[in-house]
This record gives C-alpha cells, structure tokens and sequence, in this order.
C-alpha cells in the first residue's frame, strides 16, 4: 500500500519521516523519492541483514538517510524529540524473512526451527517448543497463535520431544498436522502454531506496545503515524492505542464510571476512522497483502 501511505503520512518535499521497519527498503526508497531533494528519512530494522540490503538499495540517496540495526521501540533513544513528520511502523514478516528456508519463519520449506527477526538474541523457537512446559507452551498457542486446540498440542508436544528434538520446521509442522488433520481446512493446522510462536520469540506484542509510544514521542505536532498490521492482535493494539490519545477525557477510577471522567486535551485525531485495505490489484500481484490493514493517527 505504497501509494495509501505516501499519501497518508503526508510525504512531501523536505519532510523529515521516519521508516520503523526498514525491511528490503521498499517504502524507505519511496519515502525518499517523495522527500525529494532535501527530505531527511531515520530508519531502522531488528534485522541486520535487513539493514545490509537497504542500505545497498538506498545507496543513490546518500546523505539524506540514516538506518540502524535495532528494534523501533528504541527510536526515541537516538532520534530527538518531536522533530519528524511522520513514522511508518509495517509490522510482521517482510518476504525475504519468510522465503529465507534457514530463517525458519515458514514451513514450505525446510529450515531450522529458528524464527529470530534479530539473530544477536540467543532464544529460538526451538528452544521454546523444546524447554517450556506444557501450560507455558498451551499459553503461547492459545494467547498468540488463538489456537482453540492449544492444550492437546502443547500435551502431544511435551510427550514427543521426549523421543526426539523438535529442530525444524517441517518436523514440527508436520507433527502438528498429525496431531490435529486437515481435514479439507483451506488454511495448514501449523499456520497459527508458527504465528504464535514467532511472536513469542520476538515479543512482537511488547516491541510494538512499547514503539507505539516511542514513534509518537519523536513526532511533532501536526507529524502522522501510520501503521500496517497483519493479524488482529496488532490491529487491537494499535487501534486502542489510538483511541487513548484521541479521547477527551481520563478515567478517575479502573471502571469507567462518566460522572468521575476527568477532562483532558485530547492528543490525536483520526486520519482514517476505518482501516485502509489494499486493493484487488495489489493482492492479485502479492498476496501477502491481503491481510494488511493500514491506520494512521496525527499529533495534535
């Protein structure tokens, strides 16, 4: 959704944006075209090989760019204060993670059973599936993955890695669709397993909570965030964190009773009340998209 984003975040000549997941650079070029010539983008990817390649990519704009290697919880670590229009944050997988076998992010190849976005963090979802006990694991499938069957496989797992070692992906893949058969489902009983798992590894769920709150500090006002999510689970996130900062008011007590509601100024407004989906064409040439859903907020 390149054009909606474009578009969204309000790119335009000497604008200073931010691209919190850098991936293979695809937005980040686009945002420095719109930005032209003397726009400034930050940018940044938990993904080093990630970093590697846009920066090859981006090489032309030399100058008018600065990307590191690290999570974009931390951006207001190193980027000052309300000094940029505008923070893209596109969450999940980017494709080259996803077709990378070894990475171990899919199951239609064979790979180690790995999945770490940053592979300076030593755990693994091996480590995962082969150490945590069957609550924690249960817990994962169920609170991560919305698995209904979390109990039975995180129980038949605990029983088999007694056998042998869950190392990679088609093993594991493989084991759960023993464990729970297809049956004709249009979607592989292992989807939301390795969902859930990835999450885990990454603490994908806090990374984005705590980058929320970081993208919007370095946004000045009038500046616009714009995030694609992937699955409900970010989508909720990011819509009730947008829903917090554009209330006019503060809840005095855990219930929300309105009579104690405390007025407030509110911090945001809506750029779009609904989320923005991509269209048949884009789908039709990647249908990775299809699930995309794009919000977008402005500091007020």
């Amino acid at each position: 959704m390149v054009a909606e984003v474009l578009a969204g975040i309000g790119a335009a000549p000497g604008k200073c944006l931010v691209d919190g997941t850098v991936g293979c650079g695809g937005h980040s070029l686009e945002l420095l075209k719109a930005t032209a010539p003397d726009g400034k983008l930050f940018g940044c990817d938990r993904d080093a090989s990630a970093v590697e390649w846009a920066t090859e990519r981006l090489a032309e704009f030399a100058g008018r760019f600065e990307i590191r290697v690290g999570p974009f919880a931390e951006l207001s670590q190193w980027i000052e204060s309300g000094s940029c229009d505008g923070v893209l944050l596109d969450l999940g997988v980017s494709s080259p993670q996803l077709d990378e076998a070894e990475r171990g992010f899919a199951f239609s190849t064979n790979g180690a059973l790995d999945m770490r976005m940053d592979r300076r963090q030593k755990q693994t979802a091996a480590d995962l599936v082969n150490r945590l006990g069957v609550e924690e694991l249960a817990g994962i499938f169920w609170e991560f993955g919305q698995e209904r069957a979390s109990r039975r496989l995180a129980r038949a797992i605990e029983q088999q890695r007694q056998i042998t070692r869950f190392e990679t992906t088609r093993q594991l893949a493989g084991f759960v669709e023993r464990v729970m058969p297809r049956g004709g489902a249009r979607i592989h009983p292992a989807t939301r397993v390795f969902q859930a798992l990835r999450i885990a590894v990454n603490d994908e769920l806090g990374n984005l909570r705590r980058g929320l709150d970081a993208a919007w500090s370095v946004l000045k006002p009038g500046g616009r965030l714009a995030v694609i999510s992937f699955h409900s689970l970010e989508d909720r996130i990011v819509k009730e964190f947008g829903r917090n900062l554009a209330m006019d008011y503060v809840a005095a007590t855990p219930v929300d009773v309105p009579e104690l509601r405390r007025p407030k100024r509110p911090e945001s407004r809506w750029v779009n009340r609904k989320p923005i989906l991509p269209g048949e064409a884009e789908i039709a040439l990647n249908p990775r998209a299809r699930s995309a859903r794009l919000r977008i907020m402005e500091k007020i």
